[in-house]
């Protein structure tokens, strides 16, 4: 499922979802599926019938004396206006329940307010809405607010987010909360609206009038287009190949975007990532350098939970080796945002250009793939084939490029793989390798060499790259063969592995033929020194 981003319109279902807030679209206009029923959008709030779920939150409203749009507005940013079931992503914050993202001790003396079950306020909408209410109606008369100033109740809704940092606070209200108040929403899917909140120009007032974000945020130390909140929960990472990136560890917030980075900014959380994405993919937050080692996965490393790959990091934390992503959102949601899964991509394809590492399901993972026993997220509905493709597009990927790496596990052997005799052994001795190891060659005057095979349907023109670890022991003229696919010889190129490690280095460009080519990195040169067969890409 895909969303799009069109002005005063806001989509979500389980069938077809689209977002919008604002002017500002995000991500492409069309979902990938051309079979897929066009998606149905009213010209504006005004328009959209009145429904069972609008139904429900005025009920509750005029029953607590709570701002219809206030009560809309928060259940919006939380949730989307879905039914989640949450899981404690942060140690500390209590799971959410329902469309208004009821936790812990404000569940329940919600439910007792509502008069309702804690079962219920988890489980049934009218219910989770009108415990909401009743919080909110609750903690209004607590803080002495004026009622009829929707302006004033921007304390009540920082209350009820739980958010304790101020800047955090200050987004939550501003762009989130009263941004959704003043733009309006239409939630529609193909089977007609699910709700909507017509447009109100509501200023924040009280407390929270001067604290509007000034938007003149400097860029992350390591993404560009990041914000950078730097969180006080890091430490080093383990010298040498033990702490080099070599996977991306996907999570969900479960909860929304200012309260999920505010939550890492908490003096006492001890919990962090190294980036989050909000619901449209228009900001992303930076919170760690990622030289350094967030706290964003409680989980040693068991290689058996992923397909046996980089076993060597066996009974290691998986903080040492991993940079991590949270996405506002939930593990137990239908779908996610176009926009956000673009930006995510984006992001993630940087991270592995920088340090080398596999677009792949081995090498990009789930939390809760790495911590089974009690975390399921990005959930089950993260669209995972959608998002590697993502990945592999804004890396160039795709028409532009394959990368055959010297680990089997990582390729595809259908369409490329590696070969090697047992006189190659894999080392990951040398930081900056690609992908999860390289095999080293001693050089001596023999033909055995590692072949990087890739298929081509038909005759084409690539530009072949490879990527080695450098060091003093490396061969200064490591030979280089290209062949097409009858096995002539189309160049010999010779290059210094012991300078220029941890990147691709361009070989050149050549006239391969269709069927299965390959380049082959041979031994056969000065002895006395090793040659690195780490990867290969073809672009």
């Amino acid at each position: 499922m895909m969303y799009q981003l069109r002005k005063l319109t806001v989509v979500s279902s389980a069938a077809m979802l689209l977002i919008a807030c604002g002017d500002q679209e995000v991500g492409d206009s069309t979902p990938d599926d051309s079979t897929r029923t066009p998606p149905i959008v009213a010209s504006n709030s005004a328009d959209a019938p009145q429904t069972e779920l609008d139904a429900m939150f005025e009920d509750a409203a005029e029953e607590f004396d709570v701002p219809i749009s206030l009560l809309k507005a928060i259940g919006f940013v939380e949730t989307r206006w879905q039914m989640v079931e949450g899981e404690e992503e942060f140690e500390g914050m209590p799971a959410a329940y329902g469309i208004m993202a009821l936790r812990g001790e404000r569940l329940e003396r919600g439910a007792r307010l509502a008069g309702v079950s804690v079962e219920d306020a988890k489980t049934d909408a009218l219910s989770n809405i009108r415990a909401a209410a009743a919080l909110l109606g609750e903690d209004a008369d607590e803080l002495r607010i004026d009622r009829s100033n929707l302006g004033a109740w921007a304390k009540v809704a920082v209350k009820a987010s739980g958010i304790e940092a101020p800047e955090a606070q200050a987004s939550y209200i501003h762009n989130e909360v009263f941004r959704a108040i003043r733009e309006g929403i239409v939630m529609e899917t193909e089977a007609g609206v699910v709700g909507s909140l017509m447009p109100v120009n509501a200023e924040v007032s009280g407390d929270f009038e001067r604290s509007a974000p000034s938007g003149n945020f400097a860029a992350g130390p390591n993404y560009a287009g990041s914000i950078w909140r730097p969180s006080p929960h890091y430490n080093a990472r383990p010298t040498g190949s033990a702490g080099t990136p070599t996977m991306v560890i996907i999570h969900t917030c479960e909860g929304s975007y200012s309260g999920c980075w505010g939550w890492q900014l908490n003096p006492d959380s001890n919990v962090s990532a190294h980036y989050t994405v909000n619901e449209s993919g228009s900001e992303i937050s930076q919170l760690v350098n990622e030289a350094n080692r967030a706290w964003h996965i409680a989980a040693t490393y068991d290689c058996s939970l992923n397909s046996n790959v980089e076993c060597g990091r066996n009974g290691t934390s998986s903080n040492n080796f991993t940079i991590g992503i949270e996405h506002a959102g939930y593990a137990s949601q239908s779908s996610f945002p176009l926009g956000q899964i673009n930006a995510s991509a984006a992001l993630s394809c940087d991270i592995t250009q920088g340090y080398g590492i596999p677009r792949d399901r081995y090498h990009i993972v789930g939390h809760g793939q790495l911590q089974p026993y009690n975390r399921t997220d990005p959930g089950p509905n993260w669209p995972w084939t959608d998002y590697i493709n993502k990945i592999n597009t804004s890396c160039g990927g795709g028409s532009s490029g394959i990368v055959i790496d010297s680990n089997n596990s990582n390729n595809n052997t259908s369409q490329y793989y590696i070969e090697a005799s047992a006189n190659w052994t894999s080392s990951t001795s040398v930081a900056g390798y690609y992908g999860s190891g390289y095999f080293v060659g001693n050089t001596a005057s023999v033909s055995d060499g590692a072949s990087f095979y890739f298929y081509l349907p038909s005759a084409a023109t690539k530009t072949v790259d490879a990527w080695w670890t450098a060091a003093t022991d490396r061969a200064p003229a490591a030979p280089f063969h290209m062949y097409n696919a009858s096995g002539t010889t189309l160049a010999i190129v010779t290059a210094n592995q012991q300078v220029n490690g941890g990147k691709w280095n361009t070989l050149g460009t050549y006239n391969f033929t269709a069927g299965w080519n390959r380049v082959t990195l041979s031994r056969w040169t000065a002895a006395g020194s090793v040659v690195i067969a780490d990867a290969v890409r073809i672009r």
